[in-house]
């Protein structure tokens, strides 16, 4: 054969191979991203609807978290606050005042289009490392540095850092979707952006923030695109900081919040009864409270044995008041959150909509996960709020406004009945798992 028409018949055969690539690729994107569905045109003009940019089912639910997280906050403050404040509604007036203009907020950024912070994402991102920057230069408290004091209110960078992660990485993936099996294109901007971030957080220290902001990126990568056998690589990474860090002995403040984990309701030393003396306080006021609980207002262990019971152990404190039957009605609630924001996320009409309430439902199912962990002592005693619960004024004009970003009814036609459907298949963790193990 002439050596002219063997080159012809070799281009042909790399033209025939990437085609096929290239189609087996866009099924793979399309079968993940889009989902056909029967028309059924939604009706406008009514509340909650395209117009608003609200879903009424997932505002609700918010709404109730939000009533039923003020009510437990005030029941668990109140005690704590006329001690220290000489004012019973101390905390409850300053949450209650921040979550009024959250809400307010809220609704005012359902007629914005999230779209348009594809292209400010890694500005935002920006904004978040300067903020941790500035944080490192101001004086701290008890030996950390999370805070930044703006009058009657404080700012902790880590919030707006977990949402810049989020941003930035839903950004990215969907930017570069096609390119995701590519080690520099996942793996790369990966390590840079979490490494960066967590550094800076190291430097507070805030390790608890570098474990949240961490699954938040691992889940954004993967869901992105990113292989399988990368987070084995990612995993690898990490385990070796962390030996090196421990044998240069610069975790000490991370060894001694793991002091006495595990041994709360164990005596051995005053030094360790000490240390556990928070966490065993939680587990007193779990076990008080039994099934029912001792009735709204009636924790006995808020009453200064729980140090700042409004903040992170502020659940300990709902599941003494209202019981083992209460509290899993507070986690079904948080459950309905989740499934409604995956439920929505998926109706968005692109890859950055889809991706993007994916990351903001997942931190707030993480954050809930590790909050109740932490609690009941399966986890070292770290500071992880508890969302619509924990006091905090930023937190909540952090948590409330962001929603509206990418939950809203899409421009396309949507199947009211559809929804289930869309959740148990098309984003069917099971079947996601096989389709990235078929790619290894």
């Amino acid at each position: 054969m002439a050596p002219q028409k063997r080159m012809m018949l070799k281009a042909d055969v790399n033209r025939i191979y990437d085609e096929e690539v290239y189609s087996e690729q866009k099924i793979r994107e399309e079968k993940f991203f889009v989902r056909p569905t029967r028309q059924r045109k939604m009706k406008k003009g009514k509340l909650f609807s395209v117009g608003m940019g609200l879903d009424l089912p997932f505002c609700i639910i918010i709404l109730v978290l939000l009533t039923i997280g003020m009510i437990m906050m005030f029941s668990a403050s109140y005690a704590y606050a006329y001690y220290n404040q000489g004012d019973s509604y101390y905390y409850l007036v300053r949450q209650l005042i921040f979550a009024v203009i959250g809400v307010g907020i809220m609704f005012v950024l359902s007629f914005f289009n999230y779209n348009k912070l594809h292209k400010v994402a890694p500005v935002i991102l920006a904004i978040s490392y300067l903020c941790l920057l500035v944080v490192l230069v101001l004086p701290g408290s008890e030996g950390v540095k999370r805070w930044i004091p703006l009058g009657i209110f404080n700012i902790q960078p880590s919030e707006i850092a977990k949402f810049a992660i989020i941003l930035f990485f839903s950004h990215w993936c969907s930017k570069y979707y096609n390119k995701m099996q590519f080690a520099r294109y996942s793996v790369l901007p990966g390590v840079i952006v979490f490494g960066s971030t967590a550094l800076l957080l190291f430097l507070e220290p805030h390790y608890s923030g570098i474990v949240i902001i961490g699954i938040l990126s691992v889940v954004m990568l993967y869901i992105g695109g990113m292989q399988t056998k990368y987070l084995g690589i990612g995993l690898g990474l990490i385990v070796g900081v962390v030996l090196i860090l421990a044998v240069t002995n610069s975790l000490s403040y991370a060894m001694s919040r793991l002091d006495g984990w595990g041994q709360a309701l164990e005596y051995t030393t005053d030094d360790m009864w000490w240390t556990t003396y928070q966490t065993r306080n939680s587990l007193y006021a779990i076990g008080s409270g039994g099934l029912w609980g001792l009735g709204l207002g009636q924790s006995r262990m808020k009453y200064l044995y729980i140090p700042e019971p409004q903040n992170d152990f502020i659940f300990a404190v709902v599941v003494e008041e209202l019981g083992l039957v209460g509290a899993l009605m507070i986690l079904l609630i948080f459950a309905l959150l989740v499934w409604r924001g995956i439920t929505l996320s998926l109706r968005a009409k692109d890859k950055f909509g889809k991706l993007l309430g994916i990351g903001l439902t997942s931190q707030i199912g993480i954050q809930v996960v590790l909050n109740i962990l932490v609690i009941t002592d399966w986890l070292p005693n770290t500071g992880i709020s508890l969302p619509f619960f924990s006091y905090g004024a930023v937190r909540l004009l952090c948590c409330l406004p962001r929603w509206d970003l990418c939950f809203q009814f899409p421009e396309r036609q949507i199947s009211k009945d559809n929804n289930l459907k869309i959740v148990f298949s098309c984003m069917s963790f099971a079947e996601f798992f096989k389709r990235k193990v078929r790619k290894l």
